[in-house]
């Protein structure tokens, strides 16, 4: 269960606050993978940020009994006079994970992120794909109700995006994904629903290709 009531939410401008959602009250249905998709500006990343935890509501709240990740590949979050090492050590003493079940999780992340001896340098010193890669192996270190994935799964060639797939894949056998995109492909690939944000609303549609013809502004063809 993963339920907004009366959310509010502004951010302040040189002309005032601009709200992106006010008095908004939706419950995303359990058990489904769920596409948050719109136009950009429309909220949807400031959606995924308040679900997380990362951003705050003005006002309202939110109300969930499900274990949700971080947004999946999230990169900004790491300490970057850390090595990778560190910052996996740091994330797994938060989740609960010590001794031989911290271990397993470094072990995990490290094999996963394929940066070799970076794994023990400072995070400052890598490049972005660096970052994006140890990311989404921390992300996926751990077992989740809900994986949050903004936008962007994976980086790297495609071989590595492949086994990021993979992975993922494997991990919703067991798990959901709330999931941000503009590519309408991967929304149809991965979730049973959407969820169209627009003008600080929420729309369920229950029949993935309705929910996207509507975030397009067409209607879908029907056969006969």
């Amino acid at each position: 269960m993963l339920r907004l009531r009366n959310l509010t939410k502004w951010y302040p401008t040189p002309h005032g606050r601009r709200y992106v959602f006010r008095d908004l009250s939706f419950d995303f249905p359990a058990g489904a993978n769920i596409g948050l998709i719109g136009r950009n500006g429309a909220g949807k990343s400031t959606m995924m940020r308040l679900i997380a935890g990362i951003d705050t509501p003005n006002a309202g709240s939110i109300s969930t009994d499900a274990r949700l990740s971080w947004p999946v590949g999230l990169s900004g979050g790491f300490e970057g006079a850390l090595t990778a090492r560190e910052n996996v050590q740091f994330v797994s003493r938060v989740q609960g994970a010590t001794g031989a079940a911290m271990r397993r999780v470094i072990d995990f992340v490290a094999d996963f992120a394929e940066i070799g001896d970076y794994f023990d340098l400072p995070v400052s010193s890598y490049s972005s794909g660096m970052r994006a890669r140890l990311a989404f192996g921390l992300s996926m270190a751990f077992d989740f109700d809900y994986y949050l994935i903004d936008e962007v799964m994976a980086v790297g060639d495609a071989q590595f995006k492949a086994k990021s797939q993979r992975l993922l894949k494997e991990r919703l056998k067991s798990a959901n994904v709330i999931m941000v995109s503009h590519s309408m492909a991967t929304i149809r690939r991965t979730c049973d629903i959407v969820v169209l944000i627009d003008r600080g609303t929420a729309t369920l549609y229950p029949d993935v290709n309705e929910g996207i013809h509507a975030y397009r502004g067409t209607r879908p063809i029907r056969k006969p």
